[in-house]
């Protein structure tokens, strides 16, 4: 019973010691990289490139510079991925020592091939004639731009805007301070106004309240 007990005990120790030898093995083998993405070509940063660990379903976004920070272990394989460029591979070696590790990666640009295109022209002069006459183009971004800045557009639309708060509160000041100046007296009218009568009798000589006819308007004498 003695040995039965001795043995129990002797194998929990070992399988605890192999568990502590196990965990420290891995927090040994863990990593952390460093790095940036950049051209071969012009050493430029590549923005926003996918840094993800092989067969790991991990990852990070590289920042808008290209620096990135990763944790993996050692002997992973890193992923380097972005729009435009090749996909490269990093294989993180298994002999380096301590935690921390700093790596440069340079990745070259891809070329598109596109399909061919072929521009065909109408099939006789009458599609042509019918097509200038019918077709409806829309407008590109330019002629877009150009409406929507033109001086007459901008004027008839800040007729129809609404004022601000801060030019209904100049208007209301402005409106104070007039009414300040009469403060306690009642504020002169111009039908007592000499001048005001003058220049009425001037424009009465002149004949600017006759009835002027409308030209748009045929009344008989218009042919």
């Amino acid at each position: 019973m003695k040995l039965k007990s001795f043995l129990y005990c002797f194998i929990v120790f070992l399988s605890l010691g192999y568990n502590h030898a196990s965990a420290q093995t891995n927090m040994e083998n863990v990593i952390q990289i460093d790095g940036i993405a950049m051209t071969a070509d012009s050493l430029r940063a590549v923005p926003y490139a996918v840094v993800s660990v092989k067969n790991k379903n991990r990852g990070i976004e590289a920042a808008y510079t290209g620096v990135f920070s990763v944790v993996c272990f050692k002997g992973d394989t890193l992923e380097f991925s972005c729009e435009g460029f090749r996909s490269k591979q990093y294989i993180v070696p298994k002999d380096i020592k301590g935690q921390y590790f700093s790596v440069i990666q340079l990745m070259v640009q891809d070329t598109f091939y596109l399909p061919e295109t072929i521009i065909r022209p109408l099939p006789s002069k009458e599609g042509f004639s019918y097509a200038f006459l019918h077709w409806r183009i829309p407008n590109d971004q330019y002629e877009l731009a150009r409406r929507n800045t033109d001086a007459y557009f901008l004027k008839a639309l800040a007729y129809t805007m609404p004022i601000d708060g801060q030019v209904a509160q100049a208007r209301l000041m402005q409106k104070q301070a007039n009414e300040a100046v009469y403060y306690g007296q009642q504020p002169p009218m111009n039908i007592f106004n000499p001048l005001a009568w003058g220049q009425f009798f001037e424009a009465w000589k002149r004949g600017d309240f006759r009835t002027k006819s409308n030209p748009y308007i045929n009344d008989g004498n218009n042919y």
